[in-house]
């Protein structure tokens, strides 16, 4: 009776993490630093999931690993929530809209273009850089709260943008790793919340299996030719090679797929035109991907390929990184990787976010009004979203 109490409650919880997700899966638009900001809205300053530090220590850890950082922080805060089940709701909410969304355009898109107005994706993007900018300025003020973290938050902005690569962002963060190791004397923190339950044997096997299918899929698929087990190694091996977010991992996948005659390159643009347009991370344009290659089973083969390194390195890693984050010394390493964290959010505000979309006075303008309805009236990023995509339908056709 116990257990059967255990499971109704996980499930319940589990069901609205689904529709929490599911409505930023319909409304995040930007690219995975903004999915970063709104989170941040949603699970920290909205809900009061995570602290603010706390948040900022999730996100480190998930820079570091490859995949979509966006999408690793929604499994972690669906498995701190609801286990295993919560993990994947979350993801399922956030990615679903979008994935279904390019597998049912895909052949439509193809043979008619893109369809979302221009206007309209202005707007959407021009809120996209109000809702980074508001996590910039949140995040800086609570974790930045003295001219020792300026200093590291500044300087890790500049590392970035002078080394616009990830060895720029990993390496600005680890040396902010090193003075606050080195620098601070941070506050003890027994606060921490249990962010998996896994033992580190678990954990273990998570990792294990992860480096057995990175291994074994390119060899199994050598042994036993079938298409499907071809296309399922092709995307895990590109969701697990790949860091530094959604666009990172284009171009192997274009190495994999146009260069070996899999899809034509007017194709495979058109789709990545689409995924840019639609809410959500990026990596579900592996749906639209093998969507077009072989039809809606072959895109779902995609998705799930392409996402499942991210799940097995969260479930792997996460329980290792609770116990050492509760270390005081690693507690002062992190008040410097927290700081350097805001600097690289501000970097990409910077570059590529505002100067690939802020470029004339109305852009300034409508990014104003959509940081005040975020900052000043507090109204939620969807709606601020949908707001900024009507106005800019209007002003910019």
């Amino acid at each position: 009776m116990v257990d059967k109490e255990i499971n109704l409650d996980r499930a319940d919880s589990a069901l609205a993490i689904f529709w929490i997700f599911l409505k930023l899966g319909c409304t995040s638009f930007g690219g995975p630093i903004a999915h970063l900001g709104y989170f941040h809205n949603e699970f920290v300053v909205r809900r009061k999931w995570l602290a603010e530090q706390e948040y900022a220590d999730l996100v480190a850890l998930c820079q570091f690993l490859p995949g979509p950082a966006s999408s690793q922080v929604g499994i972690a805060l669906g498995l701190s929530r609801a286990g295993y089940l919560g993990a994947l709701a979350a993801w399922a909410g956030f990615t679903l809209p979008s994935a279904v969304m390019l597998m049912c355009l895909a052949q439509g898109i193809i043979a008619y273009g893109n369809t979302l107005p221009i206007g309209m994706l202005q707007g959407l993007k021009l809120a996209a850089v109000a809702v980074v900018a508001q996590a910039v300025w949140e995040m800086g003020k609570k974790l930045c709260p003295d001219r020792s973290r300026i200093a590291i938050m500044l300087a890790a902005a500049c590392g970035a943008l002078f080394v616009p690569s990830v060895l720029g962002q990993i390496g600005a963060i680890s040396v902010a790793a090193v003075i606050g190791f080195c620098c601070f004397q941070p506050h003890i923190n027994t606060e921490h919340r249990n962010v998996s339950a896994n033992s580190n044997r678990v954990a273990f096997c998570w990792l294990i299996l992860f480096f057995i299918l990175l291994i074994g899929l390119p060899l199994l698929s050598i042994l036993l030719p079938n298409a499907y087990l071809t296309q399922f190694d092709l995307f895990f091996r590109s969701g697990s090679l790949v860091f530094g977010g959604g666009h990172t991992v284009l171009p192997l996948l274009q190495a994999e797929t146009v260069a070996k005659g899999v899809i034509d390159h007017q194709t495979f643009l058109a789709g990545y035109s689409v995924a840019q347009a639609v809410p959500g991370p990026l990596f579900t344009f592996a749906a639209f991907l093998g969507t077009s290659i072989d039809g809606t089973f072959a895109g779902m083969i995609a998705l799930f390929g392409i996402f499942l390194p991210s799940f097995l390195l969260v479930f792997g890693v996460l329980p290792f990184w609770q116990r050492l984050r509760q270390n005081i010394r690693i507690q002062a390493a992190l008040l410097g990787v927290n700081a350097a964290v805001v600097g690289l959010l501000l970097a990409v505000l910077y570059q590529p976010i505002w100067l690939t979309t802020v470029k004339a006075p109305q852009d300034f303008a409508l990014t104003l009004v959509a940081f005040f309805m975020l900052s000043v009236q507090k109204l939620p990023p969807w709606l601020v979203v949908a707001v900024c995509g009507g106005i800019g339908w209007g002003i910019f056709a």
